[in-house]
Parts: C-alpha cells; structure tokens; sequence
C-alpha cells in the first residue's frame, strides 16, 4: 500500500476543511430536523436517521484526509454514546482502526533527526512498512543489534504544527456536536470543557518522553499482575518524536470483540479489563485514560497487553482516598458516606443537598449494585445519561470537577467495550474485590 506524502496541513488548507465540515454537518442537521418537524413519525425519524449516516461517514473522510487532532477528536466521539447516536457511533468507530502509513523516507528522517542515524545504523533490521498506523504517529518492527524484537513508534513530522492550527478551528465542528446532542441526545454537552480536556490530551501525547515515563510507571505498578504486560522503553533508542519499546504480539482487542470469539477467552478478557480499570481508580491513583480497542491486545496465554501511555491522569491524594470512600460507600449501600465522598470529590458544595447526586451515581452505577449475574447490554447508557441529566438540570447541578472529565471517559470507555464483549458476569463481586483490596492497601476499613 502506498504511504501518503504528508499531513493535510497549513493552517488555512485545514481551516477550511473543518470549516466546510461542520458547515455541511450543521446544515444537513438543520434540514434533517426541519424534515422531521413536517414529515412527522416514521418518515421523519427515517430522515434524521439518514443525516446520521450520512455525516458520520463524511467526519471519517474527513478525519482520514486530516489526521491529527482532528481524527484524536473523531476517535474520542466515537466513545460518546451520551452525544451521538448509536448508527453514527459504530461508524466513528472507523477511525479507530489503522489508518494508510506515511512514506517510509520521510519517517526514517523523522528517525534520523531524532536519534542521529537513519534506521538501517540503528537497527539489526528495520520493516519499511508500518504495521500500525495512526492519527499522530504510525509504528515500525524492528529488531535490535542484540537480537531483540522491538516496536518502534514515530511521531508524523510537523504534526505538532497541525495540532495547534486544528485546536483553533475545532471550535465550530465541537458547537454543532454540542447543538445535535442537545437536539437529538436531549443532553447538555459543555463545548469549552471537551474542547480544555482535547489541547491537553494532544500536547501530552506529542511528547514521546513523558509516554516512556509512563510506560515504564505502570510497568512497575502492574509488576504483580503476570496476566497483563507492558512494553519495556528501549531509552537509548528514544526521543520527543520517536518510542521504541519491546515488541509485543497478539491480537488486538478490536478482533477479540467480534462474534465468533471463543466464549472462554471473552469471559476471562471482560473479567479482567473490568478489574483492570478499577484497580487503576481506586488502588493506584493513576488512570489510563485512552480506552480504544486500538490501546490494546490480546495473547494466548492469555495475557491482557497495554500499548499507549499517551494520556494518562494521576489523581491527588485527597481525591484518591475520596475515590476510594465513595467506592466503600456503594459497597455498603451507604448514603450518607457516598453525600459526604460527592463533596470531598468537588461535586456538591458543604450546604447543598446530597439526595439528588446520590440519586444521579446509582443511577450511572447501576451494574455495579446489582448483586447477580448481570448482562451489560442490560444497561441503557443513554437513557441513563439522560435520566441523569434531568436530575441534576432540576436540582442545578452544574459543577463538574476538572478530575471527573477523564474518569467519564475512562468509564465511557469500559461500557463500550463490555456491552461489546456481552459477557454476563456478576460485576458487583469484582468489584467488591476490587474495592477491598484498594481499602487494604490504604489502610481504610472495608
């Protein structure tokens, strides 16, 4: 397959694709809902159903042609089953798969301006085509001149140029989004914090050097765990723009969620990445906040691979031991402890009432209260988010907490890949042990 020759890039060019974009997907929106309101019933859903297909194919061409941020954005959306509809979701969910590699020259300078050499004094062997390819980078096999098998990522050249032009024209694209899920989804999305949560997510994932930091701290945190692997970072062979770490195969995550997966392997990949996440919340503090299938894969042993350590939050203390009371506290069914966590958590003022955002976290934990066996196609995210956002539009709930942005999309992202897997499990006792083991380790009665 041909590589392209470069980014869509400069500042103007890509303005005025994104432009055209949302220009197009507002108007298609605003005709489509004009249909409806003439048409009625089953005629008119038929037409909104249609701008949904329609639009959320011409946001993947678009996002293919552009890449960069504006495909990071795509693939962040196509997570939001509180945004967009379902048909539009399983589109977007296109941009999470590879995307065509760039041209083998233009990496290997890439390669050579980072590091000092090109590929071929570097490396015993280094495979000209990419074997994944992405928004920001794509990644290279090779293997080291003591025999070692390593993956070697490379970051597109100029690509941090094209992030920051992209952040200033995301805006109008991120209004019509917010404008459908308020239309369509019945839910209050705020532009300005998705818009925050996107410029600091792609400035960290363009520095290579604190992805290695990273890879090598959660190494050391699942060191205990011989059911899940992370790469090891080859330092002298690393920079800003380019990662090489140990080569891991498998398969990826993606392909283990297709029907036809042997049933044992999708028990033991829904149980464990289950346990994974809230381990992460509640025991360590540290939250791996990319949860595209693309972040992972799948061994025979089996073992549960970890990729990308791009975007990665660590909590303070206070919010930790908070975390970890409110967990207690729907454990033990415990109200007024799960009031006072909501609090400590920044989520309610002292003097506001507990009740409702009580009412709002059962109402979004719902799997994890049910002590059965339970099937997590059950669980209607978006009536339950709904149902949420009616709460707190009654009582004005409006705060948000800068912490909890990354904890919805962490939990955005397990409901994904759980109703996915359709594994029916009882997920209470997980988590239960998940808790106590957290409780254990901080030293917090159960």
């Amino acid at each position: 397959m041909a590589g392209h020759k470069t980014l869509t890039s400069g500042r103007t060019r890509r303005a005025m694709k994104i432009g055209g974009l949302a220009s197009q997907v507002g108007s298609s929106y605003l005709w489509a809902s004009l249909r409806q309101l003439m048409q009625g019933g089953e005629e008119g859903r038929r037409f909104l159903y249609d701008a949904h297909i329609k639009n959320a194919r011409r946001i993947v061409e678009s996002s293919k042609q552009l890449r960069g941020a504006f495909m990071k954005l795509i693939q962040m959306l196509s997570m939001r089953a509180d945004m967009l509809p379902t048909e539009a979701l399983d589109i977007l969910k296109a941009t999470q798969s590879n995307v065509p590699p760039m041209d083998y020259a233009m990496m290997s300078a890439q390669i050579k301006r980072e590091l000092g050499a090109e590929p071929d004094r570097l490396f015993a062997s280094f495979e000209p085509v990419a074997f994944a390819a992405a928004s920001l980078g794509q990644v290279h096999r090779a293997r080291l001149k003591s025999g070692e098998e390593v993956a070697v990522k490379i970051q597109y050249p100029g690509v941090d140029k094209t992030v920051e032009a992209d952040l200033r024209n995301l805006k109008l694209l991120l209004q019509t989004f917010a404008a459908l899920a308020r239309d369509v989804m019945r839910q209050k999305i705020e532009v300005r914090k998705i818009y925050l949560e996107l410029e600091e997510r792609l400035k960290e994932e363009l520095d290579y050097v604190s992805e290695a930091r990273n890879m090598a701290y959660f190494g050391r945190l699942l060191a205990d765990d011989p059911e899940v692997i992370i790469p090891r970072v080859i330092q002298e062979l690393s920079s800003r723009r380019v990662l090489t770490m140990t080569y891991l195969d498998g398969y990826s995550l993606a392909d283990v969620l297709v029907p036809g997966v042997d049933p044992e392997l999708k028990v033991w990949l829904a149980k464990k990445y289950f346990a994974l996440v809230w381990r992460q919340i509640l025991e360590f503090g540290v939250l791996h906040t990319d949860p595209h299938p693309g972040n992972y894969l799948v061994r025979w042993e089996p073992k549960l691979g970890i990729l990308d350590f791009g975007s990665i939050r660590r909590f303070p203390e206070p919010i930790r031991r908070a975390q970890l009371k409110l967990a207690l506290a729907l454990v033990h069914h415990d109200k007024p402890a799960l009031g006072h966590s909501l609090i400590a958590l920044g989520h309610l003022d002292p003097k506001q009432d507990t009740a409702p955002m009580v009412k709002i976290i059962h109402t979004l934990f719902e799997p994890i209260l049910v002590d059965r066996p339970y099937d997590p196609n059950e669980y209607d995210s978006v009536a339950k988010a709904r149902e949420a956002s009616e709460i707190a539009f009654a009582h004005k709930l409006y705060k948000s907490p800068p912490h909890s942005v990354f904890m919805l999309r962490a939990l955005i992202g397990l409901d994904g890949i759980m109703k996915q897997l359709g594994v029916v499990a009882n997920y209470r006792e997980i988590f239960c042990g998940c808790v106590r083991r957290a409780a254990e380790v901080r030293g917090l009665a159960v």
